[in-house]
Order: structure tokens, then C-alpha cells, then sequence
């Protein structure tokens, strides 16, 4: 039986498709299977696919569901212990897979293991070594911009970027798949979060290497719909996970840190649209009811507030 199905959503991905498969032929590890869930692209991604590597599943919709909605449907698709989600503008290491599935052993208690991603284009420098959440309301990939050579611990992390990072399958059926709601952004950390209450781990391996171009899909590091989606989805993540006492111990920190965002985005002239969704994100908590204080999960819900608190000094420290 094999252990681990590669999942990678597609949305008029064509352009990078030959440097993620190509990447994927070549792992020292073979035993998995790899799932390519195509989002309507209309560049002929799924044709191409199917006739240069054939041993690539191809999931085909009819439109653009998301991220989220996609690599739920080809976590659905698969059968395999392991789940290992993989964007398609990157490029793995040799050893990408085999590191990642023995991580994830090495550690019983993990929901998730990510990898260290590094930028494709300047590889001297990292893009992702572990998602980090804090009572700002700030998420923030760690390490971004930094020399590729720090981070070589492997250690605990908030929550793994989903762009490169493996799941325990049968977790998904006890804590919820990824919410179809977030469409993208936030929708890892938002599952990272759900499993941390749960009482499983996520943990960075920085042997499990792969090259991230980023942005896509989306096109930039800061467009309308990557800023909108982001900060909708953050109140929305907020709604769903903080119980509500942990939501007014965290309001002075919460409405300090969007204030700060609002200013930071308008003066890049993004602040109609971050304002925009942090309206769209109160109008979608008004309409879904929200997960009542569950007593079991207590400890877990003091550990990540410590956390929460611990995590604003790192984003400023980045350590």
C-alpha cells in the first residue's frame, strides 16, 4: 500500500507545472501517488499534464473553487495514511518526500509537518520556515527574506504553510477538513490552529527543502484579492477559534494590531480593500453560528494563548 498521495491544486498553473512534475520524477522516495486538482484553468494545464506525465491523477473542475475546496476534494480522492499538499509554482529537493514522510513518523502526536521553503528565483534567501500566529491577529510565514542557511532546527511551529507540507489523513475526520469558507488564505493556519486545540502538534523539518516561486495564482505579493481574502478570513478565523473570553482577553492586542494593518495597507493603497474585508469577515461570523467553549480542549486553549502572547515578540525578533 502506498503511504503518501501529493496533492496539488491548479488554477492556470501551465507555465510551472514541468518544474514541480519534473521535480516529482526525479524523488528518491517512490512511494506515493500524485493527485493534480485542476480549479477550471483554461490554459490547458490538465491536457498537458496527462500527456507528459500520465502517471499524474488529474481531478478536472468545472470552475475555481479555491484552494481550500480543491485539496479538500483531493484529500477526498485519496486513501493513504499521509497527505502531502504541494503548490504548484514550486520546486522540491530529491529527498523533499522521503524527508517529509519520515518526519511526520518521527513525531506521533503531529497533525502536520512543513517544509523549508526557500525562494525559487534568489536562493539565498528563505520564504517559509513554519507559520506563526499572534494575539495582533498577525499570521506570518518565519523567516521570510532571512539567509536560507538559519533555521536548521527542527522544532514545534504554530501551524504549517500549506504550500509544502504533510498531513495525517485520518486527523482531517476528527478536526474538520479545511474550511471551504477561507477559498484561500489563512486556510492553513486556520486548520494548524483547529489542530492545536485538538491537542496534536505541527512541526518545521528543515531537511524537507523546496524552492517556492510565490504568488502564483494570485500574481503578487500584495494584489485586491490576496488583501481582501486575507483579512476577511482572519476575522473569520478569529470568530471560529477563540472561545469568546479568549476573544476579549485578546481585544486591546487585536484592535492594535488591525489598526496597524489598516495603516500599513493604506499607504500602500490597499486600505479600501483591507477594510473592505474585515467587513465581509464580521458578515460572514453574523451568519455562521459560532463553536461553543468545548471544557476538554481548556488546556489546550492557555497553552496557545501563551503562545499567542509569546509570538508577538517573535514576529518582531523573528526567532
Amino acid at each position: 500500500m502506498l503511504e503518501v498521495t501529493i496533492i496539488i491544486p491548479n488554477f492556470n498553473g501551465l507555465s510551472y507545472l514541468e518544474a514541480c512534475l519534473g521535480a516529482l520524477k526525479r524523488q528518491s522516495f517512490r512511494d506515493f501517488q500524485t493527485i493534480l486538482v485542476d480549479n477550471g484553468s483554461s490554459d490547458g494545464s490538465v491536457l498537458w499534464t496527462r500527456e507528459h506525465y500520465p502517471w499524474v491523477e488529474c481531478i478536472e473542475l468545472p470552475e475555481n473553487i479555491g484552494f481550500s475546496g480543491a485539496v479538500n476534494i483531493g484529500i477526498g480522492a485519496s486513501d493513504t495514511p499521509f497527505v502531502l499538499l504541494l503548490n504548484n509554482d514550486t520546486e522540491v529537493d530529491k529527498n523533499f518526500v522521503e524527508q517529509m514522510v519520515q518526519g511526520i513518523k518521527r513525531h506521533r502526536r503531529a497533525f502536520s509537518c512543513s517544509a523549508r521553503m526557500i525562494q525559487y528565483h534568489d536562493r539565498t534567501k528563505l520564504d517559509d520556515a513554519g507559520n506563526y500566529y499572534c494575539a495582533l491577529g498577525w499570521a506570518y510565514a518565519r523567516g521570510k527574506g532571512k539567509p536560507a542557511d538559519k533555521y536548521k532546527k527542527e522544532e514545534q511551529i504554530f501551524a504549517s504553510c500549506g504550500g509544502a507540507a504533510i498531513y495525517r489523513r485520518k486527523l482531517f475526520e476528527k478536526i474538520g477538513f479545511f474550511d471551504n469558507e477561507h477559498f484561500a488564505y489563512l486556510e492553513d493556519t486556520d486548520v494548524g490552529y483547529r489542530a492545536r486545540i485538538y491537542g496534536y502538534e505541527n512541526w518545521y523539518l528543515p531537511e524537507a527543502v523546496v524552492y517556492h516561486v510565490g504568488s502564483g495564482t494570485s500574481g503578487s505579493r500584495y494584489n485586491q484579492f490576496k488583501i481582501r481574502y486575507s483579512s476577511r478570513n482572519n476575522i473569520y478565523m478569529i470568530y471560529k477559534n477563540m472561545p469568546l473570553p479568549q476573544i476579549v482577553l485578546n481585544f486591546p492586542f487585536l484592535a492594535a494590531g488591525f489598526a496597524a494593518k489598516l495603516v500599513f495597507f493604506t499607504k500602500k493603497g490597499f486600505g479600501r480593500e483591507y477594510a473592505a474585508g474585515i467587513k465581509n469577515g464580521f458578515q460572514i461570523c453574523k451568519r455562521d453560528k459560532k463553536v461553543d467553549f468545548q471544557l476538554r480542549h481548556f488546556s489546550s486553549y492557555v497553552r496557545i494563548q501563551a503562545e499567542l502572547w509569546r509570538n508577538i515578540l517573535r514576529r518582531f525578533t523573528d526567532k
